[in-house]
């Protein structure tokens, strides 16, 4: 039966320090949400309170309708694909995926039956016999899979399960955890600090930093509407620029930045403009024109990236990123005017100054 998790206001901390701050995420039944976030924000340690490797120092953990935050690690019913796959290096491929369902108490013919289906599900039919170091990487990642599969668990958990894999078998590794996780509608719990990873595979996705969430939203959204200015960062947008309206006229506003230059914006193209703001810009959300209205800019080291040049730019508001077109590069030293493009910029709220 696919269950629901819920967190709700759980701390956790490691002597005098304390590592979750009233952490609460709701994960629906046969959802995928991503933990995303750097080093030390916390998302490991979520996923060891949940698999019961970890007691919360606060807070309640359900699975379903039941209360794991006390259960041993055994009792939770819960998969896990380790980053280092923590395979059995003495067991045979096929025992290794039946390894849980004899923990449970099934009988031989019938966990080498459950084990060979899965088996065949990602592939492995033909290394059934082989130990774990005939495989290679990719192929130890897809028997873990498996093994984590196979007990039927109510939640699947993935701590890092791609970073020792090279790039294009972390790219197939993604499809297949994602297909087999949507074919089976087990309710999961994936933690990366790869944008990327995160984005392509998950529902939703909460963004960490220092023990708390930041934003949980669809990839698409946290993309283009950040929650905040720290959120806005970890998801590419490199320029961050304050900027106070100075007049509106209907749906236009006039708003000035540091140093007096003003710009125009409509509300209809960015959305409702308050009285101060940080326009949030990527490089590409900021086009590199040779006059015109925009920020002054000085442009500087010069980067070629395929789709565009990128330039460094010099403004009165400190270094700004912005993209320029193929044709026609500029110089460095040359001046310009960095003209922001809505689609690819958001209106945030001040960060304090």
């Amino acid at each position: 039966m696919t269950v629901s998790l819920s967190l709700n206001s759980v701390s956790a901390h490691y002597g005098n320090a304390r590592v979750l701050e009233n952490l609460s995420l709701e994960v629906a039944p046969g959802e995928l949400v991503s933990l995303l976030g750097s080093s030390g924000c916390g998302k490991t340690t979520t996923l060891r309170l949940v698999a019961g490797f970890l007691k919360p120092s606060s807070g309640t953990i359900k699975l379903g309708e039941r209360d794991l935050s006390h259960l041993p690690a055994h009792q939770r019913d819960i998969g896990i694909v380790f980053q280092s796959y923590a395979l059995f290096p003495h067991l045979k491929v096929v025992d290794n995926v039946g390894f849980g369902l004899r923990q449970r108490g099934m009988g031989a013919a019938e966990r080498q039956r459950r084990a060979m289906t899965m088996l065949e599900r990602v592939g492995l039919t033909d290394f059934a016999e082989r130990y774990p170091s005939a495989l290679s990487g990719g192929q130890r990642q897809r028997v873990a899979l498996a093994r984590a599969l196979v007990i039927d668990p109510g939640l699947l958990m993935f701590d890092e399960p791609l970073s020792n894999l090279d790039a294009k078998l972390r790219l197939d590794m993604r499809v297949e955890i994602r297909r087999l996780q949507r074919a089976n509608g087990t309710t999961a719990l994936f933690v990366t600090h790869d944008q990327e990873e995160a984005f392509s595979i998950s529902d939703r996705v909460a963004v960490m930093n220092a023990g708390r969430i930041e934003q949980v939203d669809t990839p698409e959204t946290l993309y283009t509407r950040p929650g905040n200015a720290f959120v806005a960062r970890f998801v590419g947008y490199e320029n961050m620029i304050f900027m106070r309206v100075v007049s509106r006229d209907g749906a236009n506003v006039v708003a000035e930045i540091e140093g007096g230059a003003r710009l125009g914006l409509s509300q209809e193209l960015f959305g409702a403009i308050p009285d101060a703001f940080v326009l949030a810009a990527r490089s590409e959300g900021l086009a590199v024109a040779v006059d015109g209205d925009g920020i002054p800019a000085t442009l500087g080291l010069r980067t070629y990236l395929g789709r565009a040049y990128q330039y460094r730019c010099e403004t009165p508001v400190g270094e700004l990123v912005a993209n320029g077109q193929l044709v026609a590069p500029l110089p460095p030293g040359a001046k310009a005017v960095l003209v922001p493009m809505p689609e690819q910029c958001c209106i945030l709220a001040p960060e304090a100054r």
